[in-house]
Order: C-alpha cells, then sequence, then structure tokens
C-alpha cells in the first residue's frame, strides 16, 4: 500500500488479489513489475502508484500469503477448549499436506528463505514474524496452566520443528504418504508426552 492510502481502494486490492494469483503461480523470486501488469490487466505506473514501488507490492504479497497461512492456525484458535499440542499439530499438518496449498506453500518457503538470506527490503522479518505467528497459535491450544512453562515452550518448538521440516521435505520430494507417517509418528511422540 501506497504510504497516503490506510484504507486500499477496490481497485487496489482487486489488483493485489491478482498479482498475489500471479505470485503463487511463478513465485516472487524474479518478480518483473512489466511482466506482472500485463499478466493482471494493469500497467508498471499503476502497480507503483498503489503499492510505491516493486518492495512495497513484495510486502504486500507477503502479507497477502500470511492471510492465507494464518487462515487455519486462526481456526485453531477459536475452539472454546485447548485441543491440546499434538492434535493442533496434526490439522495443521493436514491442512499443509493437501494438494490445493502447495503454491501457497513454496511461496511461503521462498519468502522464509528469503528472508533469512536478504534481511533488508521487502523480505526483512518475514521468517522471524512466521515463527512467532505459529509459535503463538500453538501456545493458544496448549493448557493454559501449563501454556507458559519453559516445557510447554520447548514441547511446542519441536511441533513447529516437525511441521517445518515435513514441509520442507513434502515440497522437495512431493512424497505426501512417506512423510504424512513421519509427522504422524512424531505427533504420536508428542501426543505420549503431554499425558
Amino acid at each position: 500500500m501506497p504510504p497516503h492510502t490506510a484504507n486500499p481502494s477496490a481497485r487496489q486490492t482487486e489488483l493485489l488479489e491478482a498479482a498475489y494469483r500471479y505470485a503463487l503461480a511463478h513465485g516472487l523470486a524474479d518478480l518483473s513489475l512489466r511482466p506482472l501488469a500485463e499478466a493482471i490487466g494493469s500497467s508498471t505506473r499503476v502497480l507503483m502508484f498503489l503499492f510505491g514501488n516493486k518492495d512495497g507490492l513484495v510486502r504486500a504479497l507477503l502479507e497477502r500469503a500470511r492471510v492465507d497461512e494464518l487462515a487455519v492456525l486462526v481456526q485453531l484458535r477459536q475452539e472454546d477448549n485447548p485441543v491440546g499440542l499434538a492434535t493442533a499439530a496434526e490439522r495443521v499438518w493436514t491442512w499443509i499436506a493437501a494438494d490445493e496449498h502447495r503454491p501457497l506453500l513454496r511461496l511461503w518457503a521462498e519468502a522464509y528463505t528469503r528472508s533469512l538470506v536478504e534481511p533488508e527490503g521487502p523480505w526483512a522479518g518475514f521468517a522471524g514474524a512466521t515463527v512467532e505467528d505459529w509459535l503463538n497459535v500453538l501456545a493458544a491450544c496448549q493448557p493454559e496452566p501449563h501454556r507458559d512453562t519453559e516445557a510447554a515452550s520447548v514441547r511446542r518448538t519441536a511441533a513447529l520443528a516437525v511441521l517445518r521440516g515435513a514441509l520442507l521435505d513434502l515440497l522437495a520430494t512431493d512424497d505426501e504418504p512417506r512423510v504424512t507417517a513421519a509427522v504422524h509418528y512424531q505427533l504420536e511422540l508428542l501426543r505420549s508426552d503431554e499425558n
């Protein structure tokens, strides 16, 4: 969003959604405004006006991706009773393993990696923010009396490590049955440790 626009216009929202679909299909690594603008029925001038510059557009796309990423996590937070860490991680994995989420997860992996190797610019803070997002949601799924203990923090970090490692393996190999079996194995260990 350009600095002078607090609330996006309908056209800005429409172009962001079109650019997001483009990014899901083509990634962000070699994003060039001219081909993007042509593909979404706009111009580089309009994109520059609406998003400030290419970095502003990339930041807007990363925020848009986080909305999709967090959608499943927010559902877990809205339940009346904490579902437990292993159950929450199992539900997250089911979402991750679904074929229709691969484009989003590839985009997430690209942004996460770029944030680590290019800590300045539009990627700045993306990796750290997404770790915090996931850890906060996993914490909300743990029983409240134990949530703030060091042991609970270690358990949710372990659950996140399993999910993230499995996600990268799934993206690299597309071997969903093998990776899902490994995730279930690890989550059963986590579940037995919760009891």
